[in-house]
This record gives structure tokens, C-alpha cells and sequence, in this order.
């Protein structure tokens, strides 16, 4: 469970985001948008990542992979929920597509770490694709395949078909934008650019497949 590096007061949980988001498909034809669901540790740290792509639109923070409608944060880190944290990427796929958002992904975590991200530990920290279509399942496979071909150790991350989105609370969302200074803070201790570098060398915290 990740130690929020604040006092206990000031994670008064705010109402929450409506209920799960309908996503039919991975294509939203009116809006010629897409959509994708990862899970890579800390959600404040995957939309950092996946903001500064130039083709997505709009980053969302919440948990996906459990049993549990509509979870509240506590839930889900204190276990049993089944839920991981993920972010809910919506992007033009006219401008990137869903292979440059896994390899965007890949080096935004630790790979080999087994129900944990860096100093997150525990199974709602695990890192996972959650494909919300056959291609998106085959593409995610694909690039597992070759990440497991690039190292020694096992792979960890899971890939689960997509099922349902629930948007954390208000107060999670832009956590590095509207805070800052305990943001770098939190991610300074937990030590996440050191083990990407320590993992992916130059191409730690990519935000584009070049």
C-alpha cells in the first residue's frame, strides 16, 4: 500500500467520479476516439507518463481487473477488492496508436516486480494490459513476447481482458498537476526513475516508440 507522504487529513476522500465508464468498444465513432486500460503501479505516475504522448487526449486515473462495482481507493489498497490501479488513456489513434501506447508503457515500469511497482507493494500494484478487443489483445501480446525475448527474468505483467473502468476520486486525478510538490516527493522516495533507468536505460519513462 503506497504511504501518501502527506498527513492522514488530507486524504479526505471527495465524491467520487460517477460509477464505471460505459466503454463499448475500443473506437468511440462520434468522437473518432479509442481507448486503453494499463496498470502500472501508481496511477499519479501513469498519467504523468501517457500525458506527455502527443496523441492522447485525456488520462484518467482508476482501478479495472476485480470483482467489486465501483471501488473506493481504500478498498482497493487495502486488498481484496481485485482491482488494480490503472489509467484509462482516450487518444486520437489518427495521431498515435495502440503499439507506441505499449511501448510507452513497458518503460514506465518495472516489468519483473510480482504484485508491486516500486515501493508500492501488494496486488493492487500490479502492473497488467487489460486489451479491450481481439487486436488489442494480440498487439499487447506481442509486445510481451518481445520484452520476455529482450531479458533474462521472468515477466510479470499480466494481460486480462478488459472488463469494466471505475474512475478513482476527484482528489486522484492530475495528482501531479495540482500537487506538485508532494508529487515529486512521492515519487522521489519510491525510487521509480531510478529502477526504470536501472531496467530500461535510455529509453526509461519513453513517451514516444522513437
Amino acid at each position: 500500500m503506497r504511504a501518501l507522504p502527506f498527513p492522514a487529513f488530507c486524504r479526505v476522500t471527495l465524491l467520487a467520479l460517477p460509477a464505471a465508464l460505459a466503454i463499448a468498444g475500443t473506437v468511440h465513432a462520434e468522437e473518432k476516439t479509442a481507448s486503453a486500460v494499463f496498470a502500472g503501479g501508481c496511477f499519479w505516475c501513469m498519467e504523468e507518463a501517457y500525458d506527455k504522448v502527443d496523441g492522447v487526449l485525456a488520462t484518467t486515473s482508476g482501478f479495472s481487473g476485480g470483482h467489486v462495482e465501483a471501488p473506493s481507493y481504500n478498498q482497493v489498497v487495502a486488498g481484496g477488492t481485485g482491482h488494480a490501479e490503472v489509467v484509462k488513456v482516450d487518444y486520437d489513434p489518427e495521431r498515435v496508436d495502440y503499439e507506441t501506447l505499449l511501448h510507452v508503457f513497458w518503460r514506465n515500469i518495472d516489468p519483473f516486480a510480482v504484485d508491486r511497482q516500486f515501493c508500492d507493494k501488494g496486488a493492487s500494484y500490479r502492473s497488467a494490459l487489460f486489451p479491450m478487443d481481439a487486436d488489442q489483445r494480440a498487439l499487447a501480446e506481442a509486445s510481451r513476447d518481445a520484452i520476455a525475448e529482450r531479458f533474462d527474468p521472468p515477466i510479470a505483467t499480466e494481460i486480462n481482458d478488459f472488463e469494466a473502468f471505475y474512475p478513482a476520486e476527484t482528489y486522484h486525478q492530475d495528482y501531479y498537476l495540482e500537487n506538485p510538490v508532494r508529487y515529486r516527493f512521492y515519487k522521489s522516495a519510491c525510487g521509480r526513475d531510478e529502477r526504470l533507468e536501472e531496467v530500461w536505460g535510455e529509453e526509461a519513462g519513453a513517451s514516444t516508440a522513437s
